[in-house]
């Protein structure tokens, strides 16, 4: 049934929102196997069936960040307002959630001098999620840049930048195929990366932008968000499965597969441990710009996009969860790291992630829910 002008979410894109809690849940599903294929020095499986599940679990959400990505692009891409208003407006939906959440993490895990003098390089290492912000507001310092075009972008245009695009997600495997197998990324002081990728087409240890540099890696599901908005209308069920089940499997193999090939490349006797460079290697093809995540990040958009209840829990669950998800985002490690304690020692590892993910999304979505509601306040904490 249409909904009238009076209706609160009129304007609002449901689907985005169902999308945006799903990559939520996913984000926590993701941390919930980190701990049955990452400790000891950096990296450590102690069964094959730990190996199992956690490349099994984390295939299947994969996607999440890029889905929150794209849900970015389809609802500020191209800028609806000014450039210092889109900036403002970013700044406090964004960068003061941000701030306070890193003082808190710098504070709680670790020695919090050495957390805040390592604050004005990087992120806290310990919240290794807020990776997340930096590279989103790299996107969002770049949207300014890329609006008058998107607006005035061909559909086959784009099509043609997509395509570009969706080839980069082979460099990492071309990278690895090229490189015999060696360890792609290489770790120095303190978890900063190190660069020690096999060069390709104009890469070298004097330049590192290469032909394929500016149009790989989180800018193609900016472009993707902009396709969907503008160019692909509502699909049947039939086209819709025809497209996303076989892009959703494809990707799912090649995700799944590639880690436990890496995991099981020097045979079948366990545990396996080592270093983190180990650990880098094993999630090659776990990557956001690797053609699994995005093969599988276009069959999760296919999907969502056919949503469209926005009945009583839309309205009193869901949407509420949806507006504090970046909130949830921020401060779900808190609560994750001592439930995964908690059960991992008592349950079976399929069972130990799934309850640790739907524990941890409960009881942050109902925190991070009322914390908003608080007045004035609420905003600035979660967003």
């Amino acid at each position: 049934m249409p909904m009238t002008s009076t209706d609160p979410t009129a304007k609002r894109a449901i689907w985005v929102d169902w999308m945006r809690v799903a990559a939520c849940f996913m984000v926590m599903l993701v941390h919930s196997t980190e701990p049955f294929y990452l400790g000891g020095e950096g990296a450590q499986i102690l069964t094959r069936s730990d190996a199992f599940w956690a490349a099994f679990f984390d295939s299947f959400v994969r996607a999440c960040v890029p889905l929150f990505i794209v849900a970015s692009s389809f609802l500020q891409f191209p800028l609806h307002y000014t450039t210092g208003e889109f900036f403002r407006r970013r700044a406090v939906r964004i960068l003061i959630p941000f701030a306070i959440w890193t003082v808190v993490y710098a504070l709680v895990w670790g020695e919090p001098v050495e957390n805040f003098r390592g604050l004005l390089l990087n992120f806290n290492y310990a919240a290794g999620h807020l990776w997340f912000v930096y590279m989103l507001v790299g996107l969002y310092l770049i949207m300014p840049l890329l609006s008058p075009w998107a607006e005035k972008v061909s559909k086959k245009e784009l099509q043609v930048y997509l395509g570009i695009w969706f080839l980069t997600t082979l460099l990492p495997l071309v990278r690895d195929w090229a490189a015999g197998g060696e360890l792609a990324v290489t770790y120095g002081p303190f978890g900063l990366p190190r660069q020690a990728l096999y060069p390709l087409w104009g890469e070298a240890s004097w330049n590192g932008y290469g032909v394929f540099y500016y149009l790989s890696g989180m800018i193609g599901y900016l472009l993707l968000g902009l396709y969907f908005r503008r160019f692909v209308g509502q699909l049947s069920w039939g086209k819709t499965l025809a497209i996303a089940l076989p892009a959703y499997l494809a990707g799912f193999a090649i995700s799944f597969g590639g880690f436990l090939r890496r995991v099981l490349a020097g045979g079948e006797v366990f545990p396996k441990s080592g270093t983190i460079d180990l650990a880098v290697s094993w999630e090659t093809t776990w990557c956001n710009d690797t053609v699994g995540v995005a093969l599988m990040t276009i069959a999760w958009l296919l999907l969502f996009r056919k949503i469209t209840a926005d009945g009583r829990f839309y309205q009193r669950v869901l949407l509420p969860v949806s507006k504090a998800s970046y909130g949830m985002y921020l401060c779900h490690l808190l609560v994750l790291v001592p439930v995964s304690a908690y059960f991992r020692p008592l349950c079976p590892t399929p069972v130990a992630i799934l309850v640790t993910a739907v524990v941890s999304f409960v009881v942050v979505a109902a925190f991070s829910v009322l914390v908003q509601r608080i007045p004035k306040a609420g905003k600035w904490i979660i967003g």
